[in-house]
């Protein structure tokens, strides 16, 4: 007797062989046929397909090595140095953009005064 994951591979494959449909739409005619989720027929597909086909991942690392601890403590301290400089890039901007307010502000200032004193005149005529 086949397994569920047997059965779905074998009619997702028939499917896809024989209509031409793309494996997506042939997982959800099964998850309506089935009345199962369709991440349920695609998990189930792609479990049994790595058990027949065999499994082309990476193989996991078991341990951490004191070469392997070292690199990646480098990797972060790194990335910790470039963090700085970002942050230093991004205060220069922010500075550069605080003076020329500053300096907009500044070189109003005369005018805006003249105008408002000019009003304060007027409202004591």
């Amino acid at each position: 007797m086949a397994t569920k994951a047997e059965t779905i591979y074998e009619e997702i494959n028939a499917l896809v062989d024989s209509t031409g449909v793309k494996k997506a739409d042939a997982f959800k005619q099964l998850a309506k046929k089935y009345d199962q989720p369709f991440d349920s027929m695609r998990g189930a597909y792609y479990g049994h397909k790595r058990k027949v086909e065999g499994s082309s991942g990476r193989p996991r690392k078991r341990e951490t090595t004191a070469a392997d601890a070292v690199e990646s403590a480098k990797v972060a301290l790194e990335r910790a140095i470039e963090h700085i400089d970002r942050e230093i890039n991004t205060a220069k901007d922010r500075a550069d953009e605080a003076k020329a307010e500053y300096e907009a502000l500044a070189a109003s200032a005369a005018e805006r005064k003249a105008e408002i004193e000019a009003k304060i005149a007027m409202l004591e005529s």
